[in-house]
């Protein structure tokens, strides 16, 4: 599974919706064994206020 992470050029960050390389991730999160990528810190810590919040929306755009 590592595998295919790295592979994937991309990611939404949950919270804010830019698009991310894993290459250029600020910091990342796991959550429920899902790993999530962030643009920025900041992002990072309002997901882990409220992550299901964050999970749910992502979800429903993916």
């Amino acid at each position: 599974m590592k595998h295919e992470r790295l592979e994937q050029k991309s990611f939404l960050d949950p919270v804010c919706g830019m698009a991310i390389s894993f290459q250029t991730a600020a910091t990342g999160s796991e959550y429920r064994g899902q790993r999530y990528y962030f643009c920025s810190e900041a992002c990072r810590e309002q997901f882990e206020t409220d992550p299901e919040r964050y999970v749910r929306a992502h979800q429903l755009d993916g």
